[in-house]
């Protein structure tokens, strides 16, 4: 019978470059293309991504987004040992980080983490590189305009993926087109920031101090209010994240206004990952950018 653990033995020590006895294994998250699994080993424990897929570089995108993050925000991130391809599998090996409840000071801590990487700059939008957003590619060709790149590297990509997966219609297609005009000068003139890129709640989680870990990038250089607008989807963060955030960054007025335009990619995304039922939500932003 084939023993999954000799697998990730092989991947170890290709890693490591030793010798290294899994005690046991669990199964932490599995998913359509990845598996999420804690490794108990003679060497300590880590956490392995499998992907089954044919995205043979989805986990060296990560392991990069992951290094950039660390150069520039004070947040614990995951240590990267080694990513890679053994057989069929692609893998990305880290330290497994043991979380406990929150701290009491948790939300000022990422807020103030996250306003200090958001201070990390380059000359243009964008990145050197394309990369992913769950298992979708994302495309990061640099622009110098903010609303340039929004437009044609964010959301026409998906919406026009969405046309051919036929999750909308032509008629829809073209409305959302119309969005584009209105959105050049909608935005505040701010410097490319470095994003996480997918700033939501599950991808923030206490780490064994009871502080901030951030996780699951999917990095580039754009404004900042795309990662706090992503963080009120799927309910918000405490109040006290962006009380502390705006202490160190404060936000230009009209923010709040901005959410939903700025939600539009990760609603497309959504869109594309699961389904019909985030349409409804895509199309009552484009009714009111519109109106």
């Amino acid at each position: 019978m084939f023993d999954q653990t000799q697998i990730y033995e092989q991947i170890l020590f290709q890693s490591l470059g030793e010798d290294i006895k899994v005690h046991q294994a669990r199964l932490i998250a599995a998913g359509n293309f990845n598996q999420g699994v804690q490794l108990l080993t003679s060497a300590g424990n880590f956490f392995l991504k499998l992907n089954f897929d044919h995205r043979k570089d989805i986990f060296q995108k990560e392991a990069e987004g992951l290094a950039l993050m660390s150069e520039f925000c004070p947040l614990n991130i995951p240590k990267v040992y080694h990513f890679g391809q053994l057989e069929d599998y692609c893998f990305l090996l880290m330290d497994w980080v043991a979380s406990t409840p929150a701290n009491k000071d948790y939300w000022e801590q990422l807020g103030f983490g996250l306003a200090q990487m958001h201070m990390a700059t380059q000359s243009e939008f964008g990145l050197d590189s394309d990369n992913y957003i769950a298992s979708l590619e994302q495309f990061n060709q640099p622009h110098e305009s903010w609303s340039e790149f929004f437009i044609n590297q964010r959301l026409e990509p998906m919406i026009g993926k969405a046309y051919y997966e036929n999750l909308v219609g032509a008629e829809f297609l073209d409305k959302f087109r119309e969005i584009y005009p209105r959105l050049h000068n909608f935005f505040p003139k701010e410097k490319p920031a470095l994003l996480h890129g997918d700033f939501w709640s599950g991808n923030v989680l206490p780490d064994q101090f009871g502080s901030p870990l951030i996780v699951d990038p999917a990095i580039y250089y754009g404004h900042r209010e795309v990662d706090l607008a992503f963080s009120r989807m799927f309910g918000g963060f405490d109040p006290r994240f962006y009380e502390a955030y705006e202490e160190v960054f404060p936000l230009e007025s009209g923010f709040e206004q901005r959410v939903e335009v700025y939600n539009l990619y990760p609603l497309l995304v959504h869109l594309l990952l699961f389904g019909e039922s985030y349409l409804s939500g895509i199309e009552k932003t484009v009714d009111r950018i519109l109106a």
